[in-house]
């Protein structure tokens, strides 16, 4: 099985269930500022150009949480998807969420301050990507109140997508106003099976090394 992607990208997300569920796999690095992912090599692999992409025999999978689903039902042995059928569409209703109304804003905050070249940023669009997120921080933070899942009593999918997804909101500096969803950030990194958060992901990049780690060091 290998797995094609890096921290401090959407990797984490399948890299947290690998860990989890403690599931040999070969971490591949993707060269994307320069170009790897356009390359005939990777798109191969994954003819959208991005990584997350897992390889896993004659299964090949990209987008991090259909590959995390995937781990976790073909190799979970009933942990981390709920049996009954309400919680199981929770689940799915949660992952949805944070993938669409909180990733895609701190999606085009990246791309309008990092990613894009300098001459096609566009810094209005920061501000209402910004807006934007924290509106959808709301719901999210009155229903983490006084919970320590997602969904149901034990954790699911959606605990390690939403942790991973949180962080990267923290990272830009929006759960300000969640003390609710930065407790859950911080229980959730404070398991053994944690990858690096973000933070650490970018300052090892900046340091000039890949960040191959698959756990967070302690």
């Amino acid at each position: 099985m290998k797995l094609y992607g890096i921290p401090p990208t959407r990797a984490l997300r399948p890299i947290w269930l690998l860990n989890e569920l403690d599931l040999e796999c070969e971490i591949v690095p993707v060269d994307i500022p320069h170009g790897e992912h356009l390359g005939e090599a990777f798109l191969a692999v994954n003819p959208f150009g991005k990584i997350p992409a897992l390889v896993d025999g004659d299964v090949r999978i990209a987008e991090s949480a259909a590959i995390s689903l995937y781990l976790a039902e073909r190799y979970g042995n009933g942990r981390f998807i709920p049996d009954d059928v309400r919680a199981r569409a929770e689940m799915y209703q949660w992952i949805f969420f944070l993938v669409t109304e909180i990733e895609q804003p701190l999606w085009r905050d990246a791309l309008h301050t990092v990613i894009y070249p300098a001459h096609e940023r566009r810094p209005e669009e920061v501000a209402l990507a910004n807006r934007d997120c924290r509106r959808m921080l709301e719901p999210l933070e009155a229903h983490m109140k006084e919970r320590e899942w997602f969904v149901g009593t034990t954790s699911t999918v959606a605990d390690f997508i939403g942790a991973f997804t949180l962080d990267w909101a923290r990272e830009a500096g929006l759960l300000d106003a969640s003390p609710a969803l930065t407790a859950f950030v911080d229980r959730m990194y404070a398991r053994d099976t944690a990858p690096p958060t973000v933070a650490e992901g970018f300052a090892t990049l900046r340091a000039g090394a890949i960040p191959d780690r698959r756990r967070r060091p302690r």
